[in-house]
């Protein structure tokens, strides 16, 4: 009897460790969204390819920001962020892909998108599409944008949120940065994703 005790003692021991670690490998420092947002699906335009779908990202943990060329201040800040993370990650960036897609496409071309994207990492993407491919995938998104009206040289703003969203690789949403994010924290879910999917 007393051997028994201690050996289901042992065994439960050894399901709390278990446990312990799975909770541990999910202790993100991002915000969770799991069974939050949709499985990643879209079909863009980029610079060599009219038809770009979520399906030519599987196997890569997507970062999706969406932004646009002009913006003054908010996106190359966020992407200049999130590409010093993926420069941290060294040789495992090579897993991630930073999906910036434009809620500008009267102004911004797969071409010029292209340049600005890789600008910030290799390991950016720069994307746009019809403003109905564009609006459909920001509502899918839960992301707001509007343009405001043009001055007199035809310059506008386009005001959107701010916030980017982290795939795995299968490309069911994750997580979610947020501008006040420290790039520590994102390097450090990221590297668990990896980790957990390699």
């Amino acid at each position: 009897m007393g051997k028994s005790l201690k050996l289901l003692g042992l065994a439960l021991i050894l399901l709390a460790a278990t446990a312990c670690q799975r909770q541990s490998a999910q202790s993100w420092a991002l915000t969770d969204i799991d069974d939050h947002l949709p499985d990643l699906e879209f079909t863009l335009a980029v610079a060599g390819n009219p038809h770009l779908t979520a399906a030519d990202f599987r196997g890569k943990i997507v970062l999706l920001y969406f932004g646009y060329r002009n913006c003054p201040d908010v996106c190359p800040m966020t992407m200049s962020r999130l590409g010093g993370v993926l420069h941290q990650l060294g040789d495992a960036a090579k897993d991630v892909r930073l999906l910036f897609v434009s809620v500008d496409p009267k102004r911004d071309t797969p071409e010029s998108l292209a340049a600005y994207a890789k600008a910030f990492s290799p390991e950016a993407v720069g994307a746009t599409g019809s403003p109905a491919e564009i609006e459909t995938i920001a509502k899918r998104y839960r992301v707001a944008y509007q343009a405001d009206q043009p001055d007199r040289y035809g310059n506008y703003n386009v005001m959107h949120s701010k916030a980017a969203y982290i795939f795995d690789r299968a490309g069911h949403a994750r997580l979610m940065i947020t501008d006040t994010d420290p790039p520590k924290a994102i390097a450090h879910d990221l590297r668990q994703l990896i980790d957990s999917s390699s």
